[in-house]
């Protein structure tokens, strides 16, 4: 597993600076001047010795390799560039906001976990009943659903009507309440249909007949074999999941007035300020690369077939 886990480290280090490479090239291609954008931001004349002096100062008077070169090495040493849009360095800016992200993300993960598995046991196991149809029913308007519309209905719900909940903002507790079920609802109706799926391919298995007429309960059967054989379908996706919560969901932060990565990254692309874009995207490719190792290291304490193949390796 220790080999794994290096292995997987040094293929992060290859995949970001890739990831790097493109990003910074798509962001150097693009029609928009970054000094033009800076003299905006800062209110002053546009006149050609002020921009010369930008550009000099900034090194964006420099080639394509070399104005990459100095930002990755700046990258080595903590250093990402300066946000225009919020006059301080990037990592500083990310920093300040990964925090309001991180709870939001686990508490929105941890509603569709407390919602997604009781509903998508309950519909496998009532396979083609009233309890069944229902479900799938309700998962399949949750898949329909956009995020954002579902976040106005119930911010003009619970916020607008009956005043119950803050609109937009994240300075108490119950700011945290409806970015939380938007995430944590419209992601769950996913998850139900895949809980069912897989679980119902289980129970079909020969191995369950077997466990049937040994006289084994239901509900054993259910919590202790099928249940962990199906999570190996479904713990990829919920890795995926929590790691696209952490880099920020720009939509729902946006629309709630959440001051996290998400948010920040959405108004970088408005503001272009491609530093601070720049830099999302490199966490963001860092957080799936992690969470890709973390899932592929939990296989192994989920099923001992796999950690017993990694042994004789």
């Amino acid at each position: 597993m220790l080999k794994q886990v290096k292995d997987r480290l040094i293929s992060l280090i290859f995949i970001l600076i890739g990831l790097s490479i493109l990003t910074y090239g798509l962001t150097f291609l693009l029609p928009s001047d970054p000094v033009e954008i800076m003299i905006d931001t800062m209110g002053l004349p546009h006149d050609p010795e002020t921009i010369e002096k930008l550009n000099e100062q900034y090194g964006f008077d420099k080639s394509f390799w070399v104005q990459y070169k100095t930002w990755l090495v700046g990258i080595f040493h903590g250093d990402f560039g300066w946000s225009v849009k919020y006059n301080q360095p990037v990592n500083e800016a990310l920093w300040r906001k990964l925090p309001n992200t991180v709870k939001l993300s686990c508490s929105a993960f941890l509603m569709m976990i407390l919602v997604s598995f009781p509903l998508g046991i309950l519909s496998a196991v009532y396979k083609n009943k009233a309890a069944d149809y229902i479900i799938r029913f309700m998962s399949f308007i949750g898949v329909s659903i956009p995020s954002f519309w579902f976040g106005m209905m119930i911010i003009y719900l619970f916020g607008v009507e009956l005043k119950w909940l803050p609109v937009a903002g994240f300075t108490t507790w119950k700011g945290l309440i409806m970015p939380t079920l938007t995430l944590g609802i419209t992601n769950s109706a996913y998850y139900i249909r895949r809980i069912r799926a897989v679980m119902v391919e289980q129970m079909s298995e020969e191995y369950i007949s077997g466990l049937r007429s040994k006289g084994i309960s239901k509900r054993r059967i259910i919590f202790r074999h099928v249940l962990p054989n199906s999570l190996l379908a479904v713990i990829t996706m919920l890795g995926m999941s929590f790691g696209g919560m952490l880099g920020g969901t720009m939509i729902v932060e946006t629309i709630f007035g959440w001051n996290g990565i998400g948010s920040a990254a959405m108004g970088a692309i408005t503001a272009r300020d491609y530093k601070l874009v720049q830099g999302y995207v490199l966490w963001m490719g860092f957080i799936y690369v992690i969470v890709n190792l973390i899932v592929d290291i939990s296989y192994q304490f989920i099923d001992p077939r796999i950690r017993r193949g990694m042994a004789s390796k």
